[in-house]
């Protein structure tokens, strides 16, 4: 169980440092660019330690896929990103991959 949860931690922590990276533009501001490099060591960290209990195969699709999910909805809530409903359908299918690829693991 843990290591679920070190999974979804990590998750976290993808969407936290590619929020920073776009806040950072291009790593000219030093604090957001400190922010975005603390954001993915931990992110990193926590994939390794789910890893330890979780396949890789299983373990990284759902860590991007928590990472591009939420970086989507990043984007759109606090970034205005606007996407088209063709878009929307397709961040709904990876939804759904991540949730299949969890629900059909042991």
């Amino acid at each position: 169980m843990m290591a679920w949860i070190y999974l979804v931690i990590a998750g976290i922590f993808e969407v936290v440092w590619a929020s920073f990276l776009k806040l950072s533009e291009g790593f000219s501001h030093l604090g957001w660019s400190v922010a975005t490099i603390i954001g993915m060591v931990l992110s990193f960290l926590f994939l390794a330690k789910a890893t330890h209990q979780l396949p890789l195969s299983l373990a990284y699709p759902i860590w991007t896929g928590i990472g591009a999910l939420g970086t989507v909805i990043v984007g759109v809530m606090v970034f205005g990103d606007r996407l088209n409903p063709l878009t929307w359908v397709f961040v709904g299918v990876l939804l759904i991959g991540i949730i299949g690829i969890k629900l059909t693991t042991n």
